[in-house]
């Protein structure tokens, strides 16, 4: 058997799976913010929860909104700051008595959809999470590819390609959290999309509310997504252009507008070297879930 946890920023979430992919165990619970004893407590809890349920005792694999650095072993470019600095896979192998696999949630994404969803039988899967925040990961024969220094995939923090009049007016009014600026994030996080509606209309809408408006005829929502499918599609094209994947496979918030799926193959086009690209671009199959059981793929068969 094998145990994934997801742990959020507002949630933490534990799946056991079996050998084919099959639900065993499932909760949810709030994440224990700022406090890190209590935040590998909480999980230890969930995998006690997941082996009496079933049973069965499991492998252990956890997704995170950071990433493990290669240099020092502890957690780095968290957005949950209080795990930052932490040994958090020891800690937690302590804890737990066992083994315990620690990649990025992106990556764990890319993993799930690699093994049994979007991209299962490819090769190299480039996944993206375009939600609050967007990050990316990237799987390669179905195992994550984090890289030297832990950071591959982090598409999110290079600059937006091919910037124009409209994207610098944009980006004038928008600093990154990283401290740099132009981040792809500011443009094709659903937070981009939503702060580009509101200083065009002055009016505060969700993701989806505005998708609505574009749909009906708003003018404003209408600009904003055109402005946000030119920007993801540019994003998207310079992965191509430095990867040259498979799949692409979206999740997040923004991964449940039709209009991506629709549009996006064509105005790649435009920015990826040479004007040829036929990478699919598909929806994560797994939805929500896609992050949890990928962590639990991190221990392979």
């Amino acid at each position: 058997m094998r145990i994934g946890i997801d742990l959020g920023g507002t949630k933490i979430e534990v799946v056991a799976l079996d050998d084919s992919g099959n639900i065993l165990f499932r909760k949810r619970i709030p994440t224990p913010r700022g406090d890190y004893e209590a935040t590998l407590s909480a999980i230890a809890s969930l995998v006690k929860d997941a082996e009496e349920a079933t049973v069965q005792t499991g492998t252990v694999g956890v997704g995170i909104p950071g990433t493990l650095s290669p240099i020092t072993g502890k957690v780095k470019n968290a957005n949950s700051t209080w795990l930052n600095g932490q040994s958090f896979d020891a800690d937690l192998s302590q804890l737990l008595g066992r083994e315990v696999k620690v990649a990025n949630d992106a990556n764990c994404l890319a993993v799930s959809e690699a093994v049994d969803g979007a991209g299962a039988g490819t090769k190299v899967v480039f996944a993206v999470i375009i939600g609050t925040g967007c990050g990316a990961g990237i799987a390669i024969n179905g195992q994550v590819h984090s890289g030297g220094n832990g950071v591959a995939g982090e598409w999110g923090h290079n600059p937006l390609p091919w910037q124009d009049e409209q994207d610098r007016q944009f980006l004038a009014a928008e600093t990154c959290y990283c401290g740099l600026s132009g981040c792809t994030e500011l443009f094709v996080s659903g937070t981009g999309f939503m702060a580009d509606y509101y200083k065009l209309s002055g009016k505060q809408k969700d993701g989806l509310e505005i998708v609505q408006l574009a749909l009906s005829g708003d003018k404003f929502a209408e600009i904003a997504m055109e402005n946000y499918l030119n920007r993801l599609a540019k994003a998207l094209a310079q992965a191509i252009n430095m990867l040259d994947p498979d799949v692409i496979v979206l999740g997040g918030g923004m991964s449940n507008v039709d209009i991506l799926y629709e549009q996006l193959p064509e105005r790649i086009r435009k920015w990826v070297f040479g004007r040829e690209c036929d990478t699919p671009i598909r929806k994560a199959i797994h939805g929500d879930s896609s992050g949890v059981r990928g962590a639990a793929w991190l221990f392979s068969s």
